[in-house]
């Protein structure tokens, strides 16, 4: 089957305040091998001058989608809103700073049609904030399941495809203090489905200077309230889940430049 008829990719991307590295992100799906795509930017008020840096980009390639809240709502809304107006049987996650190789959806909807998947990650390469790239690469397994995601956050939100005509609607879970992604993986494979993984380095993640620690804790946070919230875990169930991540989360911190 040709590769430009495997069905269209919605690339679903928040955004605020993104002047810095929105045209970055935005090139990176332009340069995409796979060209069948629309990107969805859904815009969470933003007080800098990314609206009219996307809105220029839109002008040019009615591929772009340009979605303006009018109210401040956090990423999971937007992200939702996004999901909302997507025509795509697939739906790709990338967020406003980070980047995609330019054969990433070619070769990840190519495996995922291949092998009938419903649900795929890739490994990601860390860059700094400037964008140089480091040495570090998270490699992913080749499989995850429910019970191995609540032991294992390694999914990259921005390595993420997901085949919507046989999962159905997805939504992100809108509570504040939970990982709205992780919640989304959560409900997914709560299902009985499968996340596969292609082993190889498709995007960039950025990793950002501020407050490093602080975010560590933060994420801790948000990674117990999802346990509780969207998981329904008791608390001894979470005590353990937990235990586990943080064990994984020290490892992956202490290779973070």
């Amino acid at each position: 089957m040709d590769i430009k008829n495997m069905g269209k990719v919605s690339v679903i991307t928040p955004s605020y305040n993104s002047a810095h590295f929105i045209l970055e992100t935005i090139e990176s799906v332009q340069s995409q091998t796979y060209t069948n795509w629309e990107m969805i930017i859904v815009d969470d008020c933003s007080n800098d001058h990314s609206v009219e840096l996307i809105e220029a980009k839109q002008s040019a390639d009615e591929r772009i989608k340009f979605i303006k809240l009018t109210r401040n709502s956090g990423p999971a809304y937007a992200r939702n809103q996004a999901i909302l107006a997507a025509e795509g049987r697939y739906l790709a996650f990338l967020d406003s700073d980070d980047c995609w190789l330019p054969e990433k959806l070619e070769k990840q909807i190519s495996f995922m049609h291949k092998n009938d998947y419903s649900f795929s990650y890739t490994a990601y390469r860390i860059m700094r904030e400037e964008g140089e790239l480091t040495e570090i690469v998270f490699h992913m397994p080749s499989q995850i399941t429910y019970k191995d995601l609540l032991k294992n956050t390694a999914i990259g939100t921005l390595t993420v495809v997901l085949n919507q005509e046989k999962i159905g609607t997805v939504k992100m879970p809108l509570y504040r203090d939970c990982s709205e992604d992780y919640g989304l993986w959560m409900s997914i494979l709560s299902q009985g489905i499968t996340a596969y993984g292609l082993n190889e380095e498709l995007a960039l993640y950025r990793k950002c200077n501020e407050s490093l620690s602080s975010n560590k804790w933060k994420s801790a946070r948000k990674t117990w309230n999802t346990y509780r919230k969207v998981g329904r875990s008791n608390l001894p169930s979470t005590m353990w889940y937990f235990l586990n991540y943080s064990v994984r989360a020290v490892k992956k911190h202490t290779r973070t430049p």
